[in-house]
């Protein structure tokens, strides 16, 4: 599982950065796990925790462009929590209710940020055009407790790095109302940290709607965004193929997945700044049927909705000042 960028948040009128996630970014198995020994199930995976946490922090949403004429803090920090529903992968149909922590990170580098983009490194900027390097991550999958997947090897957690690009279709004076065009690609790495695999590469293109500053009272944030997905075939062999050993005949025919479409997805945004804290809520629809993968044997339904609100309080921040984009 947009899978994942820090969005903008508004005060009393006054935009300030928050964290986001991977609702708008481009990881095709959203799911993410409580950030303990107890990663997935009943299965003990300590040595994931920290992709977990990882993945947990990029699974939260939040809202889009700010004000180029304020200053913000260099950082910013906080912590808080979130919850969320999610299928075991896209396609499965076998829902799940996490709770995890939720840290609340913000810095504005010059040259490397976590903030309206996403963890980036600025490549290239102009009025209407960025090109920064952005990473997401996925959390491991216990296939023993997923019905599909019984008897299969569990997922490794996967990690996500690339370039991307965003052309400003459109703004207003105060960046209120943004139109955007993203492309994220990222080649994908699962990985245990005792041993790293390369599977392919993730494109996710996206038309993205930001309604800022608005609803009652103002403050509140609104996000719309829509597009395909497409990856290539180790990726979709990662998660939706079957190797003729882990056959199951009758039910589970072996399967080789082709690289390609990879359904479609539309994403709701919610967030509102109140002082210290910050709330955001995000609801996504992806639909698969039509998807290269359509007939694997993993592939129990055609639609997949995720769901989540996330929680912080920020209780530190830098005396220094910056723009808050380049």
């Amino acid at each position: 599982m947009r899978m994942a960028t820090l969005r903008p948040s508004w005060s009393d009128g006054k935009p300030s950065e928050s964290l986001v996630s991977i609702v708008r970014g481009d990881i095709l198995s959203a799911r993410s796990t409580q950030c303990s020994t107890e990663v997935v199930g009943r299965k003990s995976y300590g040595k994931y925790r920290l992709l977990a946490c990882l993945a947990g922090f990029l699974l939260v949403v939040a809202s889009p462009t700010i004000s180029r004429a304020e200053k913000l803090p260099l950082w910013e920090a906080g912590l808080g929590f979130a919850g969320l529903s999610l299928p075991d992968y896209r396609g499965s149909d076998q829902q799940r209710f996490y709770v995890l922590p939720l840290p609340y990170l913000v810095y504005r580098g010059d040259f490397l940020r976590l903030d309206s983009n996403g963890i980036t490194g600025l490549l290239f900027h102009s009025e209407r055009v960025r090109l920064n390097i952005s990473a997401d991550a996925a959390v491991p999958v216990n296939s023993s407790e997923d019905t599909a997947r019984r008897g299969m090897p569990d997922l490794k957690p996967v990690v996500q790095i690339g370039p991307s690009i965003e052309i400003s279709l459109y703004r207003d004076t105060n960046s209120e109302r943004v139109v955007q065009f993203w492309v994220p690609v990222r080649a994908a790495i699962a990985t245990d940290l005792s041993r790293w695999n390369d599977i392919g590469f993730v494109v996710n293109p996206q038309l993205t709607f930001d309604f800022n500053n608005t609803g009652p009272g103002k403050g509140w944030n609104f996000g719309l965004a829509v597009g395909p997905l497409f990856a290539t075939e180790p990726y979709h062999e990662y998660y939706y193929g079957v190797a003729p050993r882990y056959a199951v005949p009758g039910s589970r025919p072996a399967y080789d997945a082709r690289g390609g479409y990879s359904g479609s997805m539309l994403i709701l945004t919610v967030t509102k700044r109140l002082g210290h804290f910050w709330f955001g809520a995000f609801a996504r629809y992806d639909e698969l049927s039509g998807a290269v993968f359509a007939n694997s044997p993993l592939m129990r339904t055609d639609q997949s909705v995720m769901t989540g609100f996330g929680l912080a309080w920020v209780f530190a921040e830098s005396k220094t000042l910056v723009s808050p984009s380049p």
